[in-house]
């Protein structure tokens, strides 16, 4: 970008040609492409001349210079791929081609090129230089995944520890957590080393996602322990106690978060399956510790508990009493603040730019803005391999006719900046040969001619700027592409279903083909993520309400359950809805994954729940008010940390993991609203027993007596 806006200037043009020649030194790259190497042909009486468009541009005159700016501004190969409308901006572009024998091979072209960006910058001050690419993408995943580990994974332990003391108040009882979750991180990583799992920006997630779930085990565990150590009883009487009122409901927890998380297998992206595998993995490692090495080392760290203060407790308490004195208008409440989110989900747009994966604190993420700001080169693209169906079919007449009327048409629909095909080229030559006359800038109409303009041509071509990268071997197929400007999921799929239709319509069948590029793939892969999340859903829903089924003994109160797992989830959506509108490939397969994490919550409640039910003998208005005395702190506590966990997530600069984090962040919150507010409405409603002049038994909050 020259700062006096002028592209064809003889000090930017030789400027141009300096960084061509330079590119070709950019490890694997196999071709450089820009206005001043692009190969003009001309007639010079029966000879045609092949040659670069600006040589030695700082000795062209000034006529020269706006001779050439004519040509290159008229040339459909070079305006919007190489050089602006407005001549502001310039492009050189270089083909770099990956052998994907090490990960280091992305990472050490992009250091390469910037380094080389560096020495431009200081040896020309009056250019701006912008560096983008699918190269710079690749990389920039590399480099996101990196970041989030070494910034968002230790913020997510410090945050977590201070919770964990101030929930515990114990620094004994924070150190054995600490020891757990590491030994969780440690079983899931190394046995995803084993298993052979790679490390991508969404499954390097894994960690931070485990950290937050171990916590929530233990947390339980400790708060009963010490609760029940603050009721007199001794240390190893606590353990005891603790142990058989939590390892049903941490067991449960554990498999239904598993359920979730293993569902992500049906998903079509790789990195989301290995997510769910590693945190599935840590998740039952987190069980296994939190109920042998968590009792085995509070049995032997000494351990004293302070018959503290009962405020949380309390304060639960009366909380509880809120909910029992405005049951009806709780119920009703949620319900219509859950409609009124559900209708919110029609606003929610698939939309996948996979350009806009990283966000500004990304260089490339700038530099590909400016560069779709002023249309020039677009990052997103589709490739098409037109093939002739019989080897040198790519002379035959009909053929260049059907694929110059395949590029009008695509030059004709929206948001397209650029077709580059072989035709532009025939038509090029065809003129040349007929003594650069105007009227002959149409194809040739006999085929033994255009094979032999081609031939020509090609042998007039230098190495490295041959037509290898458009012309097949034997000439059977050519390539055919498509720059675009950023476009939406359903975008790019409704363009592709009208290009399968056109061709369907106007080209023979052995011409007919899908588009191909990372646009596409990424799209097609959105739209499958919704259908396996579409899929996971269910089968997860199924699974988990039959272990609930099976955990409470009774149907009914598996039934009850579903309310407050699946309201949730779509309480969420809704909120999204509202919010954000879009969706890409990382929110379209939250869904199971919450609903694992949220039954976490409703399963501690229920089976307190039912414990008081059934085992002491209260009606469900004692029995609510006794889980919310019991297991109300260890909710809130567990759901604040994984509110942190998902939290940081938010904050990351890869927007894959930045929408999954906040999804699941507000699927949490709707999860602990819902536990609160509309299942312990739904239990007095529906498992209550109706008996005329029932009394509510006195609580300790109203007679001012403690616990």
């Amino acid at each position: 970008v020259p700062k006096d806006g002028n592209a064809f200037s003889r000090e930017t043009l030789a400027f141009v040609e300096e960084v061509t020649k330079a590119a070709w030194q950019i490890p694997f790259s196999t071709r450089v492409e820009s206005i001043t190497n692009f190969q003009h042909t001309w007639a010079n009486e029966d000879e045609l001349v092949v040659e670069d468009l600006f040589q030695n541009s700082a000795s062209l005159s000034d006529a020269e210079i706006k001779e050439r700016e004519a040509i290159a501004l008229a040339e459909p190969l070079l305006r919007n791929r190489l050089i602006t409308d407005a001549k502001d901006i310039t492009a050189v572009n270089v083909t770099i081609n990956l052998p994907e024998k090490s990960l280091k091979e992305a990472p050490e072209t992009v250091a390469f090129l910037r380094a080389m960006e560096a020495d431009f910058k200081q040896k020309y001050p009056d250019f701006e230089i912008y560096l983008t690419g699918v190269v710079f993408i690749n990389n920039a995943f590399f480099e996101a995944a990196q970041g989030d580990m070494t910034t968002l994974v230790p913020l997510m332990y410090l945050m977590v520890i201070g919770v964990m003391w101030a929930a515990l108040r114990s620094i004994k009882g924070t150190l054995a957590t600490f020891l757990v979750i590491l030994f969780s991180l440690m079983t899931a990583m190394g046995l995803a080393g084993w298993t052979g799992i790679r490390l991508t920006p969404a499954s390097a997630n894994a960690p931070v996602i485990i950290l937050t779930l171990a916590v929530a085990d233990s947390i339980h565990f400790l708060s009963t322990m010490f609760h029940e150590m603050r009721q007199g009883k001794s240390k190893r009487a606590a353990i005891v106690e603790s142990l058989v009122k939590n390892q049903r409901p941490i067991f449960i927890t554990s498999v239904t978060t598993a359920i979730g998380f293993l569902t992500l297998n049906f998903s079509d992206s790789p990195p989301f399956k290995d997510l769910g595998n590693i945190v599935a993995m840590g998740v039952m490692a987190a069980f296994v510790y939190s109920l042998t090495f968590l009792p085995a080392l509070m049995a032997v760290m000494p351990v004293k508990v302070r018959p503290g203060s009962k405020t949380r407790e309390v304060w639960f308490d009366r909380l509880a009493n809120f909910v029992i004195d405005y049951r009806r208008s709780l119920f009703w409440g949620m319900l219509a603040l859950a409609a009124i989110l559900i209708s919110q989900i029609p606003r929610i747009d698939i939309d996948e730019k996979f350009n806009q994966y990283f966000d500004d604190r990304y260089q490339f993420r700038v530099d590909t803005d400016l560069m779709m700001k002023h249309r020039l080169n677009g990052f997103e693209s589709i490739e098409y391999s037109l093939k002739s169906g019989e080897s040198g079919g790519i002379n035959n007449p009909e053929y260049l006719a059907k694929v110059d009327e395949f590029a009008q048409w695509f030059r004709q629909q929206p948001k397209v900046l650029y077709v580059g095909t072989i035709t532009d080229t025939m038509k090029r030559l065809n003129k040349n040969m007929h003594a650069d006359d105007e009227a002959y800038y149409k194809l040739p109409e006999d085929r033994e001619l255009a094979a032999q303009y081609l031939l020509l041509y090609e042998m007039s071509l230098p190495f490295g700027l041959d037509l290898n990268n458009q012309i097949n071997i034997d000439k059977s197929s050519t390539r055919f592409t498509v720059l675009l400007e950023t476009l939406s999921t359903s975008e790019v799929m409704a363009l592709e279903r009208r290009v399968q239709v056109w061709q369907k319509e106007n080209m023979p069948p052995e011409m007919r083909t899908p588009g191909a590029s990372p646009l596409i793939m990424f799209s097609h892969i959105a739209m499958r993520n919704v259908q396996s999340m579409v899929l996971g859903m269910p089968i997860a829903l199924l699974l988990i309400s039959g272990i609930l089924v099976w955990a409470l003994r009774s149907f009914k109160l598996g039934a009850i359950s579903l309310a407050p797992n699946l309201i949730p989830v779509f309480m969420t959506f809704g909120m999204w809805g509202f919010l954000f509108q879009k969706i890409g490939m990382a929110v379209s397969i939250v869904a199971p994954v919450a609903l694992g994490i949220i039954v976490d919550d409703t399963v501690h409640f229920m089976i307190k729940y039912r414990y008081a039910r059934r085992e002491l003998g209260k009606n469900s208005q004692e029995a609510v008010r006794y889980s919310f005395h019991t297991v109300g702190n260890a909710l809130w506590t567990t759901s604040l940390i994984l509110v942190m966990g998902f939290g940081v997530l938010s904050f990351s600069g890869f927007t894959m993991n930045s929408h999954m984090g906040m999804m699941t962040t507000i699927s949490i919150i709707m999860a602990l609203l819902v536990d609160f507010f509309f299942l312990p409405v739904l239990l007095m409603m529906f498992d209550g027993k109706k008996e005329e002049g029932e009394k509510i038994l006195a609580d300790p909050v109203r007679e001012g007596a403690s616990g």
